[in-house]
């Protein structure tokens, strides 16, 4: 496969995962960490469910694939979101080195590469809009909801 075609399946993954956060009542962003073509770690956001401002899906799914791994650092690891991380999501994924980042929907408002555009380890490769349409898609249906 191509990269093209790899990274669609895998934010693929990952928008499942939003599915299952908006289906809990959690802002629909979900995260899939992928190691030598192997999915290691998948995440969605899990503020409300344990009361943590921290829980967003790049922290879990870090966590996740760090354990898996058995070390800090995500080197030769592709990380999928479905949603621009934030600032401290952006300052984690730089500080795990993460090798590849590939991100959905863009955030205009709390993305990363508005407030720190720095954030990101100097090696990341970043690789925007894979599936855009259906990230916002879902971030969109879940606020025009609670509005």
């Amino acid at each position: 496969m191509n990269n093209l075609k790899d990274d669609a399946y895998y934010m693929g993954l990952a928008l499942q995962e939003a599915e299952k956060a908006m289906f809990a009542g959690e802002i629909p962003v979900g995260a899939v960490v992928v190691s030598n073509g192997t999915v290691i770690a998948r995440a969605h956001n899990l503020t409300e469910r344990l009361t943590d401002v921290t829980a967003h899906a790049e922290m879990q799914v870090i966590t996740m694939a760090a354990s898996s791994l058995g070390g800090k650092y995500l080197k030769d690891c592709t990380l999928y979101v479905t949603l621009e991380p934030c600032v401290m999501c952006a300052g984690a994924i730089g500080w795990a080195q993460v090798s590849r980042l590939v991100i959905g929907a863009g955030d205009s408002k709390k993305g990363y590469s508005l407030l720190a555009p720095n954030a990101l380890h100097p090696k990341t490769e970043v690789v925007r809009g894979v599936q855009h349409e259906k990230s916002a898609e879902l971030i969109q249906e879940f606020f025009a909801k609670r509005r």
